[in-house]
């Protein structure tokens, strides 16, 4: 059903392969595909391992801040279904290849002292320098690489991922009992902070084979922070603020896409992660070379 991948498919949008012609706002794009490994600085960029978690459904809590009446309250959960396989990295993206990615001047310097090596996930990264990461792994190795959303880690993640409910009864309007939720669900973070990041498999794996994660290093996803106010009649006021998403890890946590160190500042809700840093999912829809020709990819 799924498992690790050493060897997936490989294409760059810079093609020798003509796609279909696509019209988009009036202007034809011809995308196309190629095969093949690129050697940088006398050392190939192979494509990491992965894991293929196959398409289905799932419970999902949804993400963002919920409010009923001005009171916190839980976000729903819902079934998502996954129509297409998800190929993600099985360990985070390393100090050694984030590096060599700052070295080849397209992506800026780390915000961490954790030294350079390929089993040892790279922090002091921000939203900004992950996505660019994604585009120069894209280019040099092959595939088309970007960051997973909140819906599609989660799925990966299976029951490592966090449930970051209160407990409590939405329609209770006690006060009192929102604060001691709340706080025992904070003190319980902070007991659980690890103060370094660790190597790779400290942390074991989940039962898809997806390693760390829930470790000590948070990780970036696409997916917007919303404030979501829930109305009556099931109706809903959603605001998204997009230049802050969500890292996820023992708990989900919106931070601004500037932030390298998060116990520095700019974690809007709650305790922040100990470290952030990413992994990368590969992108295989048939049109995803034409998005990343655009750069919405």
């Amino acid at each position: 059903m799924f498992g690790a991948i050493n060897t997936p498919r490989h294409f760059n949008p810079i093609a020798s392969v003509a796609l279909p012609l696509f019209l988009i706002g009036g202007l034809s794009i011809a995308v196309g595909v190629q095969s093949g490994i690129v050697r940088l600085e006398g050392a190939d960029v192979t494509a990491p391992q992965t894991i293929s978690v196959a398409p289905g459904t799932f419970v999902y809590r949804q993400p963002g801040e919920y409010y009923r009446a001005g009171y916190a309250v839980d976000g729903p959960k819902a079934d998502e279904t996954l129509v297409a396989p998800v190929t993600i990295m099985k360990y985070q993206v390393s100090t050694q290849d984030y590096d060599a990615c700052v070295a080849d001047g397209a992506c800026p310097a780390r915000e961490s002292a954790t030294p350079s090596r390929p089993d040892m996930p790279a922090t002091g990264v921000s939203h900004d320098d992950a996505t660019l990461y994604a585009r120069w792994f894209s280019e040099k190795s092959g595939g088309l690489w970007r960051l997973p959303s909140d819906v599609e880690l989660a799925f990966a993640a299976g029951t490592k991922f966090p449930d970051d409910a209160l407990g409590i009864d939405p329609d209770n309007r006690n006060p009192a009992l929102r604060w001691l939720a709340d706080y025992e669900r904070e003190a319980a973070r902070k007991r659980s902070k690890e103060p370094e990041p660790l190597p790779y498999g400290s942390f074991g794996e989940n039962e898809h084979g997806l390693a760390d994660f829930a470790g000590n290093v948070w990780e970036w996803t696409t997916t917007c922070n919303r404030r979501v106010d829930l109305v009556s009649g099931g109706q809903s006021v959603a605001i998204e603020a997009c230049g802050v998403y969500i890292a996820a890890g023992k708990h989900r946590s919106p931070l601004s896409s500037f932030i390298r160190d998060p116990k520095s500042g700019g974690c809007s809700v709650g305790v922040p992660p100990d470290h952030v840093g990413f992994r990368l999912v590969e992108d295989r829809r048939w049109y995803a070379p034409l998005l990343f020709s655009i750069g919405a990819l």
